[in-house]
């Protein structure tokens, strides 16, 4: 048995529990073995039963005098066993479980491990845990130990892979050969690998888990270090065919900004220096443009799409929604088409153009770009848009069009140094921190329950109110998601506050409603009525990209705001301000948890992007930053995003390891087995 066999073929232990474990991401033994414990539980103190106090949690060892089955009044079952010692004797309860004793049997000996509660007038232990045991000395599994807790699913327990994972330790060595240098182990001071495994799973004390913790979290962040400088290598390799000539479009450059209706903030002027910067070398640019909803980055792309055109290459745009895609189409075409820059939408609903020969200087779309039939003539540049949506294959598809164009990811996701340092370290980082001139700060406030009446009120007349211009304001309320991705439920929710907000709080005003189960007709429909101001007040859930611009969308409410994290509420904030009037967001919260509070009050004074994504990373990890999902990231399964001083010595140890990995063959095959796999499972 190696790491690599399938779950399917290890015996029948296993495969018949595969599907199940396949929810996990556990395929192999491997993945099996690197399915670490999220927590554990403190079973290591064994009380003589005479001495056990009610409120511990304790482990005994005794031997069963009695079972019994107990019925009570409302019709539940509770398991009852006496356990006695030398000392005493106790009865140990379960509810509900009564294959427990076809399991246990008078006379077996057993260790448990649980809550000592009053039951009547007697003291009893609450089981958590118990095992039978072949004498006195048996080395225990589920019980008098630090127990591992594992994240589960449906129908696989932390007794499960507790009983599974431990046979397998017996190989660690065979199973684990050590891939770091002695160097790296001596200076840093971490344990060999087969140790560190099986101290994460079966450690004797909390200081072996944490010193088992800290090599694998070395390993985790290591490897990101080395697999990012291996692909800035790897790019570095591959020349760009022909860099982009800057100077001798000064003129046209110029013409373009002064036919802008703005002045470039001075982010977005050093952002295009950078951009152009690496354009004009014969290396292709690998950069990412990190800047708020509203901060101007597709202006910046935008620009660097009028070079590319003015030195004869194609440019491609891909977003991860329709929406999205034909805001970015707008916008773009907008400024680009008074100087004669073709640009051409495509999407799966879009009708495609039968003329093949139409080659336009500029093609917009989602992931329909890199399907067969688009065809490209000399694709120069590649922008991604919220690239964390999209998987490498699918980046890798679309770059694989041009003659290694240059190559520009952008995303509104505030992202904090230390995460950028250990995600995208083979990437350069241009930043927008500012918002363009005459944009006000929104306004934002947490409205507790108690308030929510009182809020309806102030929306219902501040959308009755009108400008100096005549115009009226307008509203998104954005439903949270129920579970990590929109599903038919969320809908449902959606669909269900609409209505009761449509019939019983705005009876007077004009809703609508966006979800993304609808038709991309039905969307842009809903999207049009909004921009008119048919549409005063829009439900919406967040799944949704509302990112086009509604100038008279000056309000935006956000219900259950305690299930989002701050990085995502700043990015749903950025949907309304879009214009010089003042704008509000509204967190609405029925949560009365004082930190819960106190993290929501901090977007009430904070505004910018990256502060709030440092607040959000201290207090809830990095999962809301990442995809859809809103907490708990497993992107890490040991390490920490907010470790910055380990994240700085992998990188130093990387940059120095590098160069000679070639001394260290079982290190390289490792880097090379962990790209390939990243590769096979795309982000």
């Amino acid at each position: 048995m190696t790491l690599d066999t399938p779950l399917q073929t290890a015996g029948r232990a296993f495969s018949v529990y595969s599907k199940k474990l396949e929810k996990l991401a556990i395929k192999t033994v491997g993945d099996l073995l690197h399915h670490f414990p999220s927590r554990y539980e403190d079973y290591s103190t064994v009380s003589p039963i005479a001495t056990v106090g009610v409120g511990e949690i304790v482990s005994i060892v005794g031997s069963i005098v009695s079972t019994q089955n107990v019925y009570t009044r409302s019709k539940f079952q509770i398991q009852k066993v006496t356990v006695a010692d030398e000392t005493g004797e106790i009865s140990c309860i379960w509810f509900n479980q009564s294959y427990i004793l076809r399991n246990l049997h008078i006379s077996d000996m057993v260790s448990i491990s649980g809550r000592v509660e009053h039951f009547g007038s007697q003291k009893t232990i609450n089981v958590k845990e118990y095992e039978v045991l072949e004498h006195l000395e048996s080395d225990t599994t589920h019980t008098r130990r630090l127990v591992p807790i594992y994240p589960e699913t449906r129908g696989v327990t932390s007794r499960w892979f507790r009983n599974r994972i431990k046979p397998l330790l017996s190989d660690i060595d065979q199973l684990f050969p050590e891939y770091l240098p002695n160097q790296l182990l001596q200076k840093n001071n971490l344990v060999a690998l087969p140790q560190a495994i099986k101290g994460i799973h079966f450690p004797q004390d909390v200081t072996e888990a944490d010193i088992a913790r800290t090599r694998l979290a070395y390993d985790e962040l290591f490897f990101i270090q080395l697999g990012a400088i291996h692909r800035k290598n790897e790019w570095k390799e591959k020349k760009a065919t022909t860099p982009f000539s800057t100077t001798p479009w000064k003129k046209e450059i110029e013409k373009l900004y002064k036919s802008l209706p703005f002045s470039l903030t001075n982010a977005q002027k050093k952002a295009v220096e950078e951009i152009f910067s690496d354009v004009s070398q014969p290396v292709p640019m690998n950069r990412l443009l990190q800047g708020d909803v509203g901060s101007g980055k597709t202006i910046v792309a935008a620009i660097t799409m009028y070079l590319a055109k003015l030195n004869g290459f194609q440019s491609a745009l891909m977003a991860p929604t329709e929406i999205l895609a034909t805001q970015h189409y707008e916008t773009i075409s907008k400024l680009l088409a008074p100087l004669k820059v073709s640009v051409e939408l495509v999407t799966s609903s879009s009708k495609k153009k039968k003329d093949k020969s139409f080659l336009p200087d500029i093609l917009i779309g989602t992931h329909a770009l890199i399907q067969k039939q688009v065809e490209f003539g000399k694709l120069g540049f590649v922008v991604v848009d919220e690239q964390h949506r999209f998987g490498v294959e699918q980046r890798s598809i679309l770059r694989d069009k041009g003659t290694i164009p240059h190559f520009l990811s952008m995303t509104a996701t505030p992202i904090p140094r230390t995460v950028f340092l250990t995600m995208y370290g083979d990437l350069e980082l241009s930043v927008l921190d500012e918002l363009p001139k005459g944009r006000q700060k929104i306004k934002t406030w947490l409205v507790p329950n108690h308030k929510r009446k009182a809020g309806y009120a102030w929306i219902e007349k501040m959308v009755n109110q009108k400008d100096e211009n005549g115009n009226k304001n307008q509203v998104f309320i954005v439903c949270p998601f129920i579970e990590e991705s929109e599903n038919m439920q969320t809908v449902k929710a959606a669909t269900k506050e609409y209505e009761k907000l449509r019939k019983e709080v705005f009876p007077n005003l004009s809703l609508g409603l966006l979800h993304g189960k609808m038709k991309a007709t039905e969307k842009q429909a809903v999207l049009e009525d909004f921009q008119k101001g048919k549409i005063d007040i829009l439900v919406a859930t967040p799944v949704v990209e509302v990112g086009i611009d509604i100038p008279n969308a000056t309000i935006i409410v956000i219900e259950a705001a305690e299930r989002f994290g701050l990085a995502s509420l700043h990015q749903l904030r950025g949907r309304v301000g879009r214009n010089n009037r003042q704008s509000y967001c509204l967190l609405f919260t029925e949560s009365e948890n004082e930190k819960t509070t106190r993290r929501l009050k901090s977007l009430e004074t904070t505004h910018s992007g990256s502060a709030l994504a440092e607040i959000d990373l201290k207090q809830r990890g990095a999962g809301d930053m990442y995809g859809t999902q809103q907490h708990g990231s497993r992107m890490l399964k040991v390490a920490q995003f907010g470790d910055t001083p380990l994240i700085h010595l992998t990188q130093q140890d990387a940059r120095k390891i590098y160069p000679k990995l070639n001394e260290y063959p079982i290190l390289h095959e490792k880097l090379k087995s962990t790209i390939i796999h990243s590769r096979v499972n795309p982000d």
